[in-house]
């Protein structure tokens, strides 16, 4: 697709074959973009636009099953990244959804159902309570592509990392505010999540309950949930495709200290840690200096000081000068963070 922008998380690519796919994180293959499928034309499917119905996809695995199926080039072994990866590639991508523009789309709208109302309200309160401007939010999801249901979430995007943080500022304080608009999931919402999430990230419902139960990035806006993502302008990344190589060494399962969680609420999350303890792994294998994510659910998972017990997919980092550190990804089913006490 000629005159393509900069691809961040929160942007949709729909491929020449319909299926459509979330972007990941900034970094991209010159070649193709990263990205995970979400919705596949199904004549079963639930949802609908245009004439055509289609069916969600909730895990990898399904993912990438109909990929191989249906479209094998949209599932590749990257060099850099060191693994199998989802993506379109940059001449097959037919449309690009820009959540920037389908939010100014939508305050433009003059006939919007009731959940494309909400979300413009609810985007216009983060705004103004956090003195950003409009232009920094965006909407991402089921409604960037047309495809919401009234039962849908609300997905918002902000990029910029001081609009970010402002937002997130201002999440905090609508939370504290008695018989407010903005309140975090309680009870029986949690239980739900906890189903849908458990299949995939494995961990005590009362560790569960208890971290998502502090959170600001998930929760509900007039009775309807929602869940944000806090992502870097592009210019603000340095690193570019190639700066690093990642190498895997397996699976890890760690305990360590949080020693910086500044990072934690974007996407992708960055936890700096220290004091840390190989629980499970290959007993030679060199210890990780920060845990990292591109998974929302990871997002806020713990706090400067605390304790940690994490699983994911150890990785060597080697930049272009030769220095070396080593990672804890986390992304793949059977991967968590918990805290190891509380």
């Amino acid at each position: 697709m000629i005159g393509m922008p900069d691809l961040a998380e929160g942007y949709y690519v729909e491929s020449a074959e319909g299926l459509l796919f979330a972007v990941k994180g900034l970094i991209h293959p010159p070649g193709a973009v990263v990205a995970y499928l979400r919705y596949v034309p199904d004549p079963g499917g639930k949802r609908e636009r245009r004439g055509i119905r289609y069916r969600r996809l909730y895990h990898f695995g399904e993912q990438e099953e109909l990929l191989r199926e249906k479209c094998p080039d949209c599932l590749f072994f990257d060099p850099v990244f060191g693994g199998t990866l989802q993506g379109v590639p940059r001449e097959r991508i037919k449309q690009v959804y820009d959540p920037c523009l389908r939010l100014a789309e939508l305050r433009q709208g003059k006939s919007l159902d009731g959940l494309e109302e909400k979300a413009v309200e609810f985007a216009n309160l983060l705004a103004e309570k956090a003195g950003v401007s409009e232009e920094c939010i965006g909407i991402s999801g089921s409604i960037l592509v047309n495809l919401h249901t009234s039962g849908s979430d609300i997905d918002l995007v902000v990029y910029g990392v001081e609009n970010c943080r402002a937002v997130h500022g201002a999440l905090r304080e609508l939370m504290g505010e008695p018989d407010g608009e903005v309140r975090r999931l309680s009870g029986e919402e949690l239980r739900a999540l906890y189903a849908t999430r458990s299949q995939d990230t494995p961990m005590s419902f009362e560790d569960f309950a208890w971290l998502e139960g502090r959170k600001v990035i998930p929760g509900k806006f007039r009775r309807c949930e929602y869940f944000i993502r806090f992502v870097k302008s592009p210019v603000e990344v340095e690193e570019r495709y190639g700066d690093r190589r990642y190498i895997s060494l397996g699976r890890a399962e760690i305990e360590a200290t949080v020693a910086d969680a500044s990072e934690g609420i974007f996407t992708p999350c960055i936890y700096k840690i220290e004091d840390v303890r190989l629980v499970e792994g290959q007993r030679a294998a060199p210890l990780p200096v920060e845990i990292v994510s591109f998974r929302g659910r990871f997002c806020e998972q713990a706090e400067e000081g605390e304790r940690v017990r994490a699983r994911g997919k150890l990785e060597r980092v080697i930049s272009r000068g030769g220095e070396v550190h080593h990672r804890l990804l986390l992304g793949r089913p059977g991967d968590f963070m918990t805290l190891s006490k509380r």
